[in-house]
């Protein structure tokens, strides 16, 4: 990284920037190509045959959510006639405006509008072809993202793993998840964010042939807040029937918020407008960015995607009874999703990843300063054993190692809860994974090497790191990528030059330890491990 790099570049604005970091920017979405002509159920589009496949940009998968259609369940698309354009990025969903959208963004994609229900989709051909399908959910914490973010442009994994790459814009914050169904009469949604996601799983299942794509092979698949979306899936007894096996990717939501909390977040959200529950209707006149306000004014951060919800939640998925019925894997695996294989895991080094936005002073902390940091969270002899448990089982790290080992085990732990539940089920596998590449890549003013932080998987497992990257970084992404590409293939995780990956049991929870060169650890850290089993 070059020394003029500052930490708000690195993070670009928004959870999956470190992604950029390791990639040249493909070519924009406006470039010139062969098109190519694909039928749907509502029309046909055209696309553009660039870097050696097509892609469908900006494909609508359900109506514009305006005016009267806010807060409520998407609506099937119109119909057209003609051949349709799809060889732009599309406008991402409303939110506080990233780095690489509208006027003020590198000119990427559109500024955020909630006209925003619309797919991309990467494939080999259009043809009959039957290749797995890789629906994935962008990361953000349903506050921010999109389906056409730089880190996961699908470009790449279709072109050396024969896969469909799909991915959707889809409501986030306020407009995706603000609950009124028990404050007023009327069809307002629950979950409406979740159901633009089923509604754009379901157009996949229905088009996807006509994209080269097999409807019978789908696989669901997010990071971060994008893996508490494939989780909220996976527990959807409706969308059982559209996918075929999942990964659940630095995220960890044994629990989501409940339909009482939603409800008080909408009745605080109603009085920070100075409206009543008489007033609700008016809500679809309310200018988007006047919600926004609102939205970031209180509840900017949304529904984390690991740990308890607050008991006021911010916006996110949540259990109301019906889209979701029940929490995603507290109480074991859903059954209506027992036959799915599953993937789950998080990267080594997580918590670094959210330092990155203040000041270094957290990566040069002597033993006095992590004893002061962690002491908001644990406290006395509990302090002092996680301490010590976490110095015996890393001996050589420093103490601002030991601070972001330990913020990081809590999502480790939850994950390993997540694998637990889909073994004990006896259904189908579940494969555990840490991504464990240290970047030695230093963190701006300091000598803190960055390691494997959350959202550094991104490039990684969407083969998007360029040439100009360190071979030892360049190899990771081949395995990480061809793994998730052979599970979707096959349903188990495979790729030449990578050892068997075993299925996780609670006797020997083998784990694939992903890096240059990847292993299979048995019940890796494992006294970190005990020691949450008795604190729990």
């Amino acid at each position: 990284m070059s020394s003029g790099m500052t930490r708000r570049t690195l993070l670009g604005g928004s959870l999956s920037a470190v992604a950029a970091m390791s990639l040249p920017l493909p070519a924009h979405a406006g470039g010139h190509g062969r098109s190519d002509e694909a039928a749907t159920r509502y029309g046909k589009v055209r696309g553009k045959r660039e870097d050696g496949i097509v892609k469908f940009l900006g494909v609508p998968y359900a109506q514009p959510p305006l005016g009267a259609l806010r807060f409520k369940s998407p609506k099937p698309p119109a119909r057209w006639s003609g051949v349709r354009d799809a060889v732009s990025f599309p406008n991402p969903a409303f939110q506080v405006v990233g780095s690489e959208m509208g006027p003020t963004g590198n000119g990427r994609m559109p500024a955020p509008s909630e006209d925003c229900l619309y797919l991309n989709i990467w494939t080999p051909g259009a043809d009959r072809k039957r290749r797995p399908v890789m629906f994935y959910n962008h990361g953000g914490g349903y506050m921010i993202g999109s389906a056409s973010a730089t880190g996961q442009d699908g470009t790449r994994l279709a072109q050396l793993h024969d896969v469909v790459v799909v991915e959707s814009n889809h409501r986030l914050g306020l407009l995706g998840y603000l609950f009124l169904s028990d404050l007023a009469d009327g069809d307002y949604a629950a979950n409406q964010g979740m159901l633009d996601i089923f509604a754009a799983l379901r157009w996949t299942s229905e088009n996807i042939g006509n994209f080269g794509g097999d409807p019978d092979n789908i696989m669901i698949w997010g990071e971060s807040g994008g893996g508490a979306k494939t989780a909220a899936i996976y527990t959807m007894p409706t969308a059982a029937r559209l996918f075929h096996k999942a990964s659940i990717e630095s995220a960890a939501p044994l629990r989501f918020p409940t339909r009482d909390g939603a409800t008080a977040r909408a009745e605080r959200t109603l009085h920070l407008l100075g409206l009543s529950r008489s007033d609700i209707p008016k809500l679809s006149d309310i200018p988007a960015a006047r919600l926004l306000e609102i939205q970031v004014s209180e509840a900017a951060n949304g529904v984390a995607p690991w740990g308890d919800p607050d008991p006021l939640p911010g916006f996110g998925a949540f259990v109301d009874g019906g889209v979701i019925p029940r929490h995603p894997f507290d109480d074991g695996a859903p059954p209506w999703s027992g036959d799915k294989p599953l993937m789950v895991g998080t990267c080594r080094d997580e918590t670094v990843f959210f330092s990155l936005f203040g000041p270094p002073d957290v990566f040069r902390i002597d033993e006095a300063g992590l004893r002061s940091r962690l002491s908001g969270t644990y406290q006395g002899a509990e302090l002092d054993q996680i301490i010590a448990t976490f110095r015996t089982s890393r001996p050589e790290a420093t103490p601002a190692q030991l601070y972001f080992a330990i913020t990081t085990s809590p999502i480790w732990r939850d994950a390993i809860k997540i694998a637990e539940a889909k073994a004990a089920q006896h259904t189908a596998p579940v494969f555990m994974y840490q991504l464990a590449y240290q970047d030695p890549t230093v963190v701006p003013g300091t000598v803190f090497p960055l390691g494997s932080p959350h959202a550094s998987d991104i490039p990684m497992k969407f083969a998007n790191v360029g040439t100009d990257q360190l071979p030892g970084k360049r190899a990771t992404a081949w395995h990480m990528s061809a793994l998730w590409a052979g599970f979707a293939h096959h349903g188990h995780p495979t790729a030449r030059g990578v050892p068997r990956w075993p299925a996780y049991t609670p006797k020997d929870r083998a784990t694939m330890w992903i890096d240059a060169d990847c292993r299979i650890a048995y019940d890796p850290d494992r006294e970190e491990r005990l020691f949450w089993q008795r604190r729990d």
